[in-house]
């Protein structure tokens, strides 16, 4: 096992289906990392919330985690709810470093993606 790992955070929904992109992610990052320990978090209405996956992954002797918001807007929750979460892992956890990436909805290389497929270009 790594001694890294990587968080993906998303919002959450009742519905069990709307999860399935977010596990898709992280499935494709442990293709290409076999060993990093990777796993999916949610704010609300999913499980296993962002304090349960911190506790496993500490448990487990995890000394840095990278926290990676799959937001595409940058509002409420990942300007302040998120980095408030963040902050009490930092007291709980302290022999984890706690990194919070930026919202994916922020990096050009995404835009430009969602850009491409939606003028039906992406992949060709």
């Amino acid at each position: 096992m790594s001694e890294h790992a990587v968080i993906l955070f998303a919002h959450g929904s009742r519905d069990p289906l709307w999860r399935a992109p977010m596990d898709a992610v992280a499935q494709r990052i442990a293709a290409r990392a076999p060993g990093l320990s990777v796993r999916c978090a949610f704010l609300e209405l999913t499980a296993p919330d962002l304090a349960t996956v911190a506790s496993e992954l500490a448990g487990l002797g995890i000394g840095r985690a990278r926290i990676v918001p799959l937001f595409l807007g940058v509002g409420r929750h990942a300007r302040e709810d998120l980095p408030a979460l963040v902050d009490q892992l930092r007291k709980t956890h302290p022999q984890v470093t706690w990194e919070l990436a930026q919202a994916v909805g922020e990096d050009p290389r995404l835009l430009d993606l969602l850009a491409e497929m939606a003028l039906g270009r992406a992949g060709s």
